[in-house]
């Protein structure tokens, strides 16, 4: 007797796909659908309170000819690959440190943690007041304190400074991420292997570069990848530091999108400028998933 689809998937196929199907709605109402009308509303002239009018490729084209929206792009791109490299120095130092027999190596754990696990809003508040030009810790401390400079700096209010203090701040709440991480991998390496290497003659060095490092490497890339997407996306820290200013130095591009929905109020504009963030985002989720699943077949 020839079997059909139905024998194949076996007797209970419908219940299966009546337990499937409140997920596959839910799905569909929050963000298959979502997703579509933000792709129809960005090609149309959209106006916060106004009917949208289509206007096909406009919106796109605009952007594409517009230096400003390109300078948005560079500052992303370097915001993002600048803290994503030094977080990944920085947390493997910490890794690193807490791996080896420290004293207190729960209490600095812990440490190390706090700037991860306080809230954004509150950590860039503190770094407002650190770097503010006339009463900032920061000031204080290079001028009067180290006297390293004669005078007070205008460090979120400089263009030749701002950038770089945007990106410290996302470097001190980021990196805990990484060395909690690489931190779980070292834990993970057999012993045996260490003392393998140290019979073998192998310094610290050749120990870290042809022990851990190669142990390592899924994590290292799953974690550089999510904290890729991660920054990119960052909102909460240059908005509340530098609102992108100073003259669009640290203009990123999801503050572009907030300040053309909610300032300019071109909402149709503002999707657009967003989802020119989907090829680089979906080649990173692309390369994530695809490491996540080589991960689990091992």
């Amino acid at each position: 007797m020839a079997s059909g689809p139905r024998q194949l998937l076996g007797p209970d196929f419908r219940l299966g796909f009546l337990f499937v199907s409140p997920m596959i709605v839910l799905v569909l109402a929050l963000v298959a659908y979502p997703f579509c009308y933000a792709i129809y509303l960005s090609l149309t002239h959209k106006l916060v309170g106004l009917p949208p009018i289509f206007v096909g490729l406009e919106n796109y084209i605009r952007l594409a000819e517009d230096g400003f929206f390109h300078r948005a792009v560079w500052n992303s791109f370097l915001f993002t690959s600048a803290s994503v490299g030094f977080k990944l120095v920085f947390g493997m130092l910490m890794a690193l440190v807490l791996a080896s027999a420290i004293r207190w190596r729960s209490f600095w754990t812990g440490v190390l943690l706090i700037p991860w696990v306080a809230p954004t809003v509150v950590s860039a508040l503190n770094f407002l007041w650190i770097f503010d030009g006339s009463l900032g810790v920061l000031n204080y401390l290079v001028v009067r304190v180290f006297k390293i400079l004669p005078q007070g700096v205008g460090w979120l209010s400089e263009p030749g400074t701002a950038m770089a203090s945007v990106i410290a701040v996302n470097i001190w709440r980021g990196f805990p991420f990484f060395g909690i991480s690489f931190l779980a991998g070292m834990k993970a390496i057999p012993g045996e292997m260490y003392e393998a290497a140290s019979v073998d003659g192998a310094n610290a060095w050749q120990r870290f570069r042809h022990v851990t490092l190669p142990s390592l490497k899924n994590i290292v890339i799953i974690v550089t990848l999510l904290s890729t997407i991660w920054t990119f996306n960052d909102f909460q820290i240059i908005y509340i530091l530098t609102k992108g200013g100073p003259g669009g130095t640290t203009m990123v591009m999801p503050v572009l999108t907030y300040e053309t929905a909610f300032g300019a109020q071109r909402l149709g504009e503002a999707i657009a400028v967003a989802l020119y963030l989907l090829p680089p985002l979906g080649l990173s989720i692309m390369v994530l998933a695809k490491y996540m699943r080589k991960g689990r077949k091992r």
